[in-house]
C-alpha cells in the first residue's frame, strides 16, 4: 500500500428523501451533484499524528495481506478494501455507508422523481429497522403499516445488521411485484407476515385544505418535496380568501424531505430574518450554518395549531420546532421521531465512481434544541393508540377520496374521532374569541 494510499485512508472522518419501496432516510441535507470529493487533508489539528495514523494503517494492511493470502475464497485487494470501507461507515451510524459506483447512481435517481416500491419510509433505532411512517395512498399504507413498526424480515432475509441501503434495495420492485415483510406492532408477542403488491409511489405533498370550523382552516402536509411550499401558500391563499382567521397544520406521519423546501414552509409564519434551523457539525463539511427566514409571503399574525406524531421526522421536525421555539403555534399531538442529522455525499478521487454518504452535522432548533435522537414535545400531549390511528386515516382518505371505499367500508370507521385535529380546533376557536374575531 502506497504512502499516498495512507493518507487517503487517514484523511477518513470518525444520512429520506430516499424514496422507494422504502425510504432510508431524509434527503434534506444531500446533494449529490455539489458533493466535493474526498480530499486527503492530515492537520496538526488532528487529534491522532500521522505516525499514529500509519501504525493504525499498517494493522489494516497486515490484516488484509493475511485476508488476501490464507481466506478460503480468493478475493482482489479492492474487494477487501471496499468491505472494510462498507465496515467503516456502517459502524458510525445508520445513516453513513460507503456507496459503489452503481448505489451512487441510484442515489442520484432515488431523488430526481417517481419510484417504484411499497410507500414507505424506513429508519433504524437500536439496530432495528423501523417504519418512520407511511406514505398515504400507497401499498404500505393501505396495507395498514405504521410508524414504530419493526421490520424483522424481508421477502426472508433477516433484518438483523441489514444497512438501509439493502432494505432500500430488497423493498423496491416493479409495479405488480409482492414483497412479504415480517412485522412485529407495538403490543405484538410474534411477528406477522403482511404481503404487499409494489406500485409506482406519487405522492401529492400538500392535501386536505380545507375550512375546518368557522374562521379556521386546515391543511395537512405529507412530504418536503421541491413544490411543497409554493403549494402550500397557494392553499392558503385560498383559504385565507374565503374566510380563514387560523390554521391548523397537520405534520404527522411526515416523514421530511428537502431542507430549502423546510426553511420556505417555516418562513411563511415568521418574521423576516427570523431563525428557522441551524446545523452543527466538527468539520468543514459540518460547520455552523443557519438557515433564516426570507420571502416575501407572512402569515405571521395567525394563532396556529401544529399536529406532531412520531411519524413527523426530520423536515417536520425543523418546521415544527422553528413554529414552537417563535411562539408562533401550539404543538399538539405526541413526541415526534428524533431524525435530526445532515449527511453529505463525498465524492472519492481516487476512482471518480465511488463515494461515501457521511453524517456531517446535526439540526438545532431556534433555541438551540438538539433534535437527533430526542424529538419533539409537544405543548399538549394527546396519545393516539395504533388502532385510533389507523381509523382515522382510513377515515381520512375516505374522505378525501370518496370513489376509492365502498359505503359498507366508509361506515366502518365513520365514527373515528380524531383527538389531537379536535384538541387543536377548540384552542384554536377559544384564541379567536379572546382575540374578538370569533363567536362567543
Amino acid at each position: 500500500m502506497t504512502k499516498k494510499t495512507f493518507l487517503w485512508l487517514a484523511g477518513i472522518p470518525r444520512l429520506m428523501l430516499l424514496a422507494v419501496a422504502a425510504v432510508a432516510s431524509d434527503p434534506a441535507a444531500v446533494d449529490p451533484a455539489s458533493a466535493p470529493p474526498v480530499e486527503a487533508v492530515v492537520s496538526t489539528g488532528q487529534v491522532d499524528s500521522v505516525e499514529s495514523a500509519y501504525q493504525q494503517m499498517e494493522l489494516l494492511t497486515e490484516v488484509l495481506m493475511q485476508i488476501r493470502k490464507h481466506y478460503v475464497d480468493e478475493l482482489t485487494y479492492e474487494e477487501l478494501l471496499h468491505g472494510a470501507l462498507d465496515g467503516l461507515l456502517r459502524s458510525l451510524d445508520p445513516h453513513s455507508s460507503f456507496m459503489e459506483s452503481d448505489e451512487y447512481e441510484d442515489l442520484l435517481d432515488d431523488t430526481s422523481g417517481s419510484y417504484g416500491g411499497i410507500g414507505i419510509h424506513i429508519g433504524q433505532r437500536n439496530g432495528v429497522l423501523m417504519v418512520i411512517a407511511p406514505i398515504e395512498d400507497t401499498p404500505a399504507f393501505r396495507a395498514g403499516l405504521q410508524s414504530g413498526d419493526m421490520i424483522m424480515e424481508i421477502d426472508g432475509n433477516s433484518t438483523v445488521n441489514m444497512t438501509l441501503r439493502e432494505a432500500v434495495t430488497l423493498l423496491r420492485g416493479a409495479r405488480g411485484e409482492s414483497v412479504v415483510l415480517s412485522i412485529v406492532s407495538s403490543g405484538d408477542m410474534e411477528p406477522r407476515d403482511v404481503e404487499i403488491i409494489r406500485d409506482v409511489i406519487e405522492v401529492a405533498s400538500v392535501k386536505g385544505a380545507r375550512p375546518i370550523a368557522d374562521g379556521i382552516g386546515y391543511v395537512r402536509l405529507t412530504q418536503f418535496a421541491e413544490p411543497t411550499a409554493a403549494m402550500l401558500q397557494s392553499a392558503l391563499d385560498t383559504l385565507r380568501a374565503d374566510g380563514m382567521r387560523a390554521l391548523v397544520l397537520d405534520l404527522r406521519g411526515n416523514p421530511g424531505g428537502l431542507l430549502n423546501q423546510a426553511v420556505q414552509v417555516s418562513q411563511l409564519f415568521l418574521e423576516r430574518k427570523a431563525l428557522v434551523v441551524s446545523t452543527k457539525g466538527r468539520s468543514e463539511l459540518g460547520q455552523r450554518m443557519e438557515y433564516r427566514a426570507g420571502g416575501d409571503v407572512r402569515y405571521t399574525a395567525m394563532p396556529m395549531a401544529v399536529l406532531v406524531n412520531k411519524g413527523s421526522a426530520s423536515a417536520s421536525e425543523i418546521v415544527a420546532g422553528a413554529i414552537q421555539d417563535h411562539r408562533r403555534g401550539v404543538l399538539i399531538g405526541e413526541t415526534t421521531y428524533g431524525k435530526g442529522s445532515v449527511q453529505s455525499v463525498i465524492r472519492s478521487r481516487t476512482d471518480g465512481e465511488s463515494a461515501i454518504r457521511l453524517t456531517t452535522a446535526y439540526y438545532y432548533t431556534p433555541s438551540d434544541r438538539l433534535i437527533h435522537n430526542k424529538g419533539l414535545e409537544p405543548d399538549i400531549m394527546v396519545p393516539v393508540s395504533r388502532e385510533q390511528w389507523m381509523r382515522v386515516q382510513q377515515r381520512r382518505a375516505s374522505e378525501e377520496s370518496p370513489a376509492a371505499f365502498t359505503e359498507d367500508e366508509k361506515k366502518v370507521f365513520a365514527d373515528a374521532v380524531d383527538e389531537p385535529l379536535q384538541r387543536g380546533v377548540d384552542l384554536l376557536k377559544a384564541l379567536l374569541i379572546l382575540s374578538g374575531q370569533g363567536d362567543s
